[in-house]
């Protein structure tokens, strides 16, 4: 599907995975609506990409169903949904001291990330079915979905994280199915190790990040935002990509620990 003169609506849009992919896909031609927590940084990331900022707090379907909104309500029509917010929680099922996994932690990894993920699916999806298809295939748009190779083999400590994302892996064939029928594709990127803020500067960091890497096939490196974004964007281009959770990991297979 071709960007040019459409609009977008990125959750997480304001830093990391999310920010890089309303650069790229601004760049492609399309208006851009950063659906984010962060107002200060999502207005900053708006102006410069041309687009527009709502606070957006995924896990509340008014707060969604406003960002939603604002994209349909843009000159160019809604085509394309990015479900990029999302926290990390390390914590085990039973902790070292005896203790259970906290109760309220968990239900808050599954709200943002598997609940804030399924809000903006079908809201965005169903604004999306609104317009006019683009092709004899009656397509009208994409939502890519970002969940995780820990989704697919978490680590120790990951029960929340694993458990939110696997679920946004197991949406995808079903999601993918309910809306063909209004001509839109559904997608899930599972990234491994990506080089983002999140592990903070400096020699500590670097080190740090050097032992994450370790296990990754080829190239030897994290990966980056700029190309999750690419791939986000290739996948909303080829118009025979449905249905599919794909790996971006360099080749990893997390261990144990």
């Amino acid at each position: 599907m071709d960007l040019t003169g459409t609009a977008a609506i990125i959750s997480g849009g304001a830093s990391g995975l999310g920010e890089a992919t309303a650069r790229a896909l601004a760049a492609a031609g399309s208006t851009v609506v950063i659906a984010d927590l962060n107002a200060d940084r999502g207005e900053a990331v708006a102006a410069e990409i041309g687009g527009k900022f709502v606070q957006t707090d995924v896990a509340d379907e008014a707060s969604v169903t406003t960002a939603v909104d604002v994209a349909a309500a843009l000159p160019s029509p809604l085509r394309v949904v990015v479900n990029c917010a999302g926290i990390g929680w390390a914590e085990r099922t039973v902790n070292r001291d005896g203790s259970p996994h906290s109760f309220a932690t968990f239900r808050k990894v599954i709200d943002i990330n598997l609940i804030g993920t399924f809000n903006l699916m079908r809201i965005g999806a169903a604004a999306v079915a609104r317009t006019e298809a683009v092709d004899a295939d009656n397509q009208r748009g994409v939502v890519i979905n970002t969940a995780s190779v820990a989704g697919i083999e978490g680590q120790t400590g990951q029960l929340a994280y694993s458990a939110s994302k696997g679920g946004i892996i197991g949406m995808t064939v079903p999601a993918a199915r309910d809306l063909a029928a209004i001509g839109v594709r559904v997608l899930t990127i599972c990234p491994g190790i990506i080089d983002t803020p999140i592990y903070g500067a400096g020699p500590g960091s670097e080190e740090f990040k050097a032992r994450l890497a370790a296990p990754i096939v080829f190239p030897k490196r994290m990966g980056t935002a700029a190309e999750f974004a690419q791939l986000a964007r290739s996948l909303i281009e080829n118009d025979y990509m449905n249905a599919e959770v794909i790996r971006f990991d360099g080749g990893i297979r997390f261990q144990p620990k």
